[in-house]
This record gives C-alpha cells, structure tokens and sequence, in this order.
C-alpha cells in the first residue's frame, strides 16, 4: 500500500495520494466535525426508516387485517437489521464512496492505496461500525433497563473507546477506516467539470470550449470510470501546485494511449485533459447505454 505524504506547510489535513499509474494527486481529509454530522444525518434517516416500518406494523396490528402477527414482527426486525447494517454500504457502493449524509457535507470515501474504492473495502468499514456503535448501543440500552450498572459503565468504555478512536490518530482514521484502508476526504469545491461537454467550464480554464484534440477508440478505451473520476479530481483542482499535478498527468495519459511526446503550455496541457475527458465520458456514457458499464481501466469489457 502506497501511504500518502503530508504537503508540507499546508492544510494539517491536506495529504498526497498517489494511485497505482504512479500519478501524485494532492487530497484533504475530511474534518471529524463534518464527518461527525454526516453521521447524524444518515442515522437519522436509518432512524427514521425503522421508525417507519414499526409504525407500518402497528398500524397493521391495531387494523386487525391479519391474524398472526408474529411472522410480521419478524419480518420488520430482520429488515431493520439489514437497513441498519448495509444502508451505509450500498449507497458507497453506488454512490462512488457517499452517502446522502456524506454528500451533504461534501465528504467522500477514497482508497488510501490510491486505487478504486473496492466492495471487500466499503463492506469492511462499515460492518465494523456494527461493532463501534449499534451493537454497545444495543447493550447499552440493555443494560439501563435492567438496571445492570455495571453492564452499563463497561458499554461507555466501549462507546467511547471507539468513539473517539478519530481524535487518536493524525488522520482522524475510525477502526473500521483502519481495517478498510479507507480514508475520508473532502469533495474539491468549484465548478464540476462534469459541464465541460458543454462548454460552461472553459471560461474558469481559461482555452476555448471547442475541442482540439482526437482521440481513437482504442485510446478512450485505456480507462474506465474511476480513471475518468480521478481525472475531473485533476482538472476541479485550483490548487497552487495543479498546474504540477496536471502536466504530469497529462503526460501519464499520453505514454499510455501512445500518443506522440511533446512539450505541452499549461493552456494546451488543460486543453487536452478537457478534451481527454469530454471524449472519454463521451464514450463511456454510449457504451453504458448498452448496458456496459466498465469500471476502471481493468476491467476488460
């Protein structure tokens, strides 16, 4: 696993990243506050959800529609059980490493590898938040109803061992992060690049919105959505060293499509990324309309 730098007098949560095509990407941690709130957020929607299905049962019980209500209580816990457990997996999953909670406050999971943010690694990080916190809070609640004291304090510990595992380590790293190799970053502000096919991004790069350059099948074809994700990171950045960071990408990306070396102007250097990019997606969002859906450059469909 490649670790990231810190960026010297920078940010104290700013880091470099660097990802397995060896391209140094500069990043920054998301805050614990924010982190924190993002939580709240989506366990108030888990909450709510819950909530929701136990008042559905209710008020099938108290309709007197069916006669045995067992089975249907037991349908609503075992649901409970797995929104309360996969309801934070399956949006990273399909969210590209977010939550709506996460999205709120602009946050988002990355590999800290620097690679494509696995299944194996969203599973990982989050069926150990059973263990950080629903289960202690579970047997919290068990035990202060039973009046166990003692049950009660060992839970606290447990809660709060955990609890503050962030503010423990320099990159604000929960167990479940560590087990993972997961870290959580702060989305880049400004303009999405994402609006670069049509053109509303070339006033902040500075070039012009029609495209310079070609590009073959064959040479789209050399990645796939994570690689176009880290390429809009790239071209988003308004950082003092993007200027750096975009060149040696640029060059990165011309090496692998085998497109002839030269010496780019930092206007040309952005203008063909933009391109690079608007052709890519381009070509990715056509082969999703049949149904192809090619998820990095490794992946051979």
């Amino acid at each position: 696993m490649q670790a990231a730098r810190p960026i010297g007098s920078g940010s104290p949560l700013a880091r470099w990243i660097e990802t397995p095509e060896g391209v140094v990407l500069p990043i920054e941690l998301g805050q614990r506050g924010e982190r924190a709130v993002a939580f709240i957020l989506d366990f108030l929607i888990v909450f709510g959800i819950i909530i929701g299905l136990y008042l559905l049962l209710i008020a099938v019980i108290l309709g007197g529609k069916f006669g045995g209500i067992g089975w249907l209580l037991a349908v609503v816990m075992l649901a409970s059980f797995f929104i309360r457990s996969f309801y934070f997996a399956f949006f990273e999953l399909r969210w590209q490493g977010t939550t709506p909670g996460k999205r709120a406050m602009g946050l988002r999971v990355i590999d800290r590898a620097g690679g494509p943010l696995t299944p194996q690694a969203v599973l990982a990080r989050n069926l150990m938040r059973e263990v950080e916190i629903f289960l202690p809070i579970t047997v919290l609640l068990s035990g202060t109803f039973s009046g166990q004291i003692w049950q009660t304090l060992a839970t606290i510990g447990w809660l709060a061992v955990f609890m503050f595992m962030p503010l423990l380590n320099r990159d604000g790293l929960r167990v479940g992060d560590m087990i993972a190799g997961t870290w959580v970053v702060a989305v880049p502000k400004g303009a999405l690049f994402g609006d670069l096919a049509h053109g509303e991004a070339a006033e902040d790069a500075q070039v012009p919105s029609s495209s310079q350059y070609s590009f073959t099948t064959k040479q789209l074809d050399a990645y796939g959505i994570y690689e176009l994700q880290t390429l809009e990171g790239v071209l988003r950045d308004r950082r003092p060293n993007a200027g750096e960071v975009r060149a040696e990408v640029a060059r990165r990306i011309r090496a692998k499509i085998e497109m002839p070396e030269e010496d780019l102007a930092d206007a040309d250097t952005e203008r063909f990324l933009r391109d690079f990019y608007t052709a890519m997606r381009a070509r990715l969002e056509r082969r999703m309309l049949l149904g192809v859906r090619r998820r990095d450059k490794h992946d051979k469909r």
